[in-house]
């Protein structure tokens, strides 16, 4: 009797440290976001004390005009880093699979993920000021590009390389092309990867900074930079409700691809 008490003691502590570390890990993630929320419907400037409840805030982040300039500019910016990064990584793959010797050169894209950002934001801006090319949006989807392929190329890779050889070989051997066979069989199974590995870069794109504040020049702001451009001049709560409506968007966009219907259509 006396053993199985002490072992349901033990079970009972374990599993009391384990809620306890998930909610401290849950608290420590979403309690500054809460806060952040909060105080954006706060009447006062941050960081002033509560005072009562408005949406000034709201009403001035919906009428001012350079914040959604920068928010396009993120946007277009993200896009095509993403849909570039992604058809790359697909056509390296491809050239892969159709027996191509493109395995030697994969390790050249993994220099990105070991290479500080701001060195390499560094060495874009010195080749394209070698080849005197004018800052700009173009510059800034090509930065994105690079970074993005850092992170497509091996995640695509490695996935490619688990995949089961006997349904490439089974198309092969019912008369199926190399290039009907990756476009009906490998490239459907590489599809969630694709979906999430986008998802991953068009986020690293939409709120980077270095390679940002190096490439855009002086003709195009994207959001990191405006908010850069605010925070100097004093925090406004501004701040605080774009935070907010960009949480609600990205909140709609989870609950929109986890959603088990429109999930299994797109898998």
């Amino acid at each position: 009797m006396a053993h199985e008490g002490d072992e349901m003691t033990k079970k009972f502590w374990m599993s009391f440290s384990s809620v306890s570390m998930a909610l401290f890990a849950y608290l420590f993630l979403y309690v500054p976001i809460l806060i952040l929320i909060i105080f954006s419907f706060n009447s006062k400037s941050f960081p002033s004390p509560w005072d009562h409840f408005t949406l000034n805030w709201y009403r001035e982040l919906f009428s001012t005009k350079e914040i959604w300039t920068s928010f396009t500019n993120s946007l277009i910016v993200a896009t095509f880093s993403t849909l570039l990064s992604l058809s790359m990584g697909v056509f390296l793959i491809f050239f892969r699979a159709t027996g191509g010797e493109i395995r030697k050169a994969i390790p050249l894209f993994y220099g990105n993920l070991i290479i500080p950002e701001t060195m390499l934001a560094l060495s874009l801006l010195s080749y394209f000021t070698f080849f005197k090319i004018e800052l700009g949006m173009t510059t800034l989807v090509v930065a994105h590009t690079v970074l993005g392929l850092g992170f497509v190329i091996p995640i695509l890779y490695t996935r490619y390389l688990q995949l089961d050889r006997k349904l490439n070989e089974a198309s092969q051997v019912l008369g199926a092309t190399s290039r009907q066979t990756f476009f009906k069989i490998t490239l459907p199974l590489l599809r969630p990867t694709l979906i999430a590995t986008g998802l991953l870069i068009f986020i690293l794109s939409f709120d980077d900074f270095i390679l940002s504040y190096f490439c855009a020049g002086t003709s195009v702001q994207t959001l990191s930079l405006y908010l850069l451009q605010m925070l100097r001049s004093g925090i406004s709560p501004i701040v605080n409700a774009l935070s907010g409506i960009l949480l609600f968007l990205s909140s709609i966009l989870v609950m929109f691809f986890f959603s088990p219907k429109i999930r299994s259509r797109i898998l």
